[in-house]
């Protein structure tokens, strides 16, 4: 017993196992019993390089997002997070670990007013309440973004996949449920239903973002704290606020040692380098001539420097307009208001000018932009026109998942 115990591979061996068995319809309560008499702790690396080997090996991602809860749930209290490093305050896991707990508490004040539903004398002050307290949980939207969004990528690049693929079906279970939960809570007024709408959205997704509080805490985050590097968090932390915090305002500013000489590496940056990524200029080309737009270029001395050069075209573009003035490539009838628009740009008293016109069957839409550096200084002008009536002909909705839907059956 204590040979299996002490013994990584054979440990990691009879843990999966048990999530096979798990998966086979083995009695959950059975699997827990003999989890926790042979493994006194897990480590937490041990159980991530588990979940990385079952789905090498084949089990279905869907299998182990369904296990996700139950699994995690027979290992709560067994996983070794006491050789974990810790976080600086202000460091983006710090942040991650302070939001669970306003998570936590709002759950709680949650699963306080669902016990007070069959009691309660005035139940929609009651309803209420708890259509307050879960549009705050919807801020776990935030959290979860960030963490699909910033660290994610990250555990990629380390060939780390399993866990961040298993958490993000967590992720939009808890966020459906939650929506789930408010439109159905919004539009009823009838105490029973209140409390059926409790049972199917409200408690399972109460138990989805305290699950996953546990599971970041004993699981990813001591991984990630373990694989990525000081230039990964920084880069991490500079972004953090182009999506939000989570119930938390994170009172510490953390910068780490050295932090002028960081810098993280863009996987195969080539060509033509911006600070969000890299083009060869053969891919840029294709980008722009894909766009279901066409682009024109006027530079600061209001000369014609590039247009896309689309399936779709327009307007006429050809190649004799390069270098050109701006004011030459209109009718005379509409030069001065081309000259009003650069010149209001140039000075800034406007970023946008935009224009629509019917063309037979076709509605067009016109606008330019005024193009500006950091510092706000004028760098030009971008036209770029588009044929909107498809748009403006759509109706309902058209989801990602739709696509898969279609293509299932062919």
């Amino acid at each position: 017993m204590s040979e299996l115990i002490n013994n990584a591979d054979d440990r990691r061996k009879f843990l999966k196992q048990m999530i096979r068995k798990l998966h086979e319809g083995d009695a959950p309560e059975e699997v827990k019993t003999k989890i926790t008499e042979m493994l006194k702790s897990i480590p937490y690396g041990e159980v991530v390089a588990v979940e990385q080997e079952l789905i090498a090996e084949g089990l279905p991602e869907q299998e182990i997002l369904k296990l996700c809860d139950l699994h995690h749930q027979v290992l709560d209290n067994t996983i070794d997070v006491s050789q974990a490093k810790l976080p600086p305050p202000g460091h983006p896991v710090d942040t991650f670990v302070k939001e669970n707990l306003e998570l936590k508490a709002v759950c709680a004040e949650v699963e306080e007013l669902i016990s007070k539903l069959e009691t309660a004398t005035d139940v929609m002050v009651l309803r209420n309440d708890l259509l307050g307290a879960l549009n705050r949980l919807m801020d776990v939207d935030k959290h979860y973004r960030r963490k699909e969004n910033l660290l994610f990528p990250f555990l990629e690049k380390n060939h780390i996949t399993g866990p961040p693929k298993v958490m993000w079906g967590k992720h939009d279970e808890v966020r459906d449920l939650l929506k789930s939960a408010i439109l159905s809570l919004r539009e009823t007024e009838d105490p029973p239903e209140i409390v059926s709408i409790c049972n199917q959205y409200v408690a399972p997704a109460i138990e989805g973002v305290v699950g996953m509080t546990m599971k970041e805490e004993k699981i990813l985050l001591p991984m990630c704290m373990d694989t990525l590097t000081e230039a990964e968090w920084y880069e991490i932390y500079q972004q953090t606020g182009e999506i939000g915090f989570c119930l938390y305002d994170p009172q510490e500013e953390w910068v780490p040692e050295g932090v002028e000489e960081i810098q993280v590496d863009i996987p195969g940056a080539q060509g033509v380098r911006l600070p969000s990524g890299s083009f060869t200029p053969e891919e840029l080309e294709a980008m722009l001539n894909i766009l279901p737009i066409d682009i024109t270029f006027v530079d600061r001395n209001d000369k014609v420097k590039y247009f896309s050069q689309g399936k779709e075209r327009i307007f006429d573009r050809n190649r004799t307009i390069l270098g050109r003035d701006v004011r030459m490539c209109h009718p005379p009838s509409s030069m001065h208001i081309v000259d009003q628009i650069v010149e209001d740009f140039r000075a800034g008293r406007q970023d946008c000018a935009p224009f629509w016109i019917q063309m037979g069957d076709q509605f067009i839409h016109i606008a330019y932009y005024a193009m500006r550096d950091a510092e706000g200084n004028y760098l030009g002008t971008v036209e770029m026109s588009q044929n909107i009536a498809p748009l403006r002909a759509l109706e309902g909705e058209k989801r990602l998942l739709s696509y898969q839907e279609k293509n299932a059956g062919d």
